[in-house]
């Protein structure tokens, strides 16, 4: 397992300007016309995952944009079920009054302020969120590249040898994708009004960050955002296994394995956050975009497609 995470992550070095599924930090300007009160709050707190945002306070934030978009005459197009497939990528730096379609599924922050109050997705955006992620086509290129590899390194797995092998694997891991991203992203957070997104502290300190990170699997926050538990996290794993059981070829089904296999996700499901909270500062510095390397580690380390 170790060895070919080391391969996977070698392989992907080269990719660059894939977009990135993290929560990158709130604006560093303000956007075209915005109120003097609104620049205010955003000094206040300094984290873009700060504690005690209450709903009224996005419903302001939401009311200052639009009157700010309406006043600048300009448009924006509202989030689809085609554009949700697309690529989506946001530079946080350029603040130019209008955001892209369905760029808040990636993006939290309302682009037309300098603030860091996170507007809350509906339940239609955290479908979309979920289609995004799975239909991603660096997500869609690590499961084939996954696929292959397993396929090449051992030709007697349950899925069978070469092409015929490698379709099923393909399919059955694009399949448990798509369960803990209807599941992890869309269902359960759309029930517990929880957010689905992550959101870093790139101006914490490195150990309150790894803290944070890790803490993640087990707390998550609402659409208000309160901090509760991570359901979207700690219910998926025990659904998708038990689904699991049902069609994944050479699978163990029985009562002590499929515990062990959801402690295992539930053990590894940290390294998600970390990834996600520290390898954009890597990016930053070796200029390659982490979405890809964030999914081929994500399918790894959860051993999904692998019986």
């Amino acid at each position: 397992m170790i060895g070919r995470l080391l391969i996977l992550f070698v392989l992907s070095a080269p990719v660059v300007r894939a977009q990135t599924l993290v929560q990158p930090s709130a604006p560093q300007e303000p956007g075209a016309v915005v109120a003097d009160h609104a620049s205010e709050t955003a000094a206040e707190d300094a984290l873009p995952d700060a504690p005690g945002q209450r709903h009224g306070q996005q419903e302001d934030a939401v009311a200052v944009a639009e009157a700010s978009l309406k006043a600048s005459g300009k448009s924006t197009q509202p989030c689809t079920l085609i554009g949700s497939m697309k690529a989506i990528y946001i530079d946080p730096t350029r603040v130019d009054g209008v955001r892209s379609p369905c760029s808040e599924l990636i993006y939290p922050y309302q682009r037309f302020l300098s603030t860091n109050i996170a507007i809350p997705l509906t339940w239609q955006q955290k479908g979309y969120l979920a289609l995004h992620n799975l239909t991603n086509p660096a997500n869609l290129g690590t499961i084939a590249g996954i696929s292959a590899i397993t396929i090449g390194i051992d030709s007697h797995t349950a899925y069978g040898p070469g092409w015929k092998g490698f379709g099923k694997i393909t399919g059955v891991t694009l399949l448990q994708d798509a369960t803990g991203e209807f599941f992890g992203t869309f269902a359960i957070p759309s029930i517990a009004h929880q957010d689905p997104r992550y959101y870093r502290m790139p101006h914490a300190s490195i150990p309150r960050r790894i803290v944070y990170a890790i803490s993640r699997t087990a707390i998550s926050r609402n659409d208000d955002g309160r901090s509760i538990p991570n359901y979207g996290t700690l219910l998926t794993y025990p659904i998708s296994a038990e689904i699991s059981n049902l069609y994944v070829p050479g699978v163990h089904s029985d009562g002590p394995s499929t515990v062990a296999r959801i402690a295992t996700g539930l053990a590894t499901d940290p390294a998600n956050s970390l990834l996600a909270e520290f390898l954009p500062d890597v990016a930053e510095r070796v200029h390659v975009r982490i979405i890809f390397v964030q999914r081929i580690i994500n399918n790894v380390a959860s051993g999904e497609g692998m019986p």
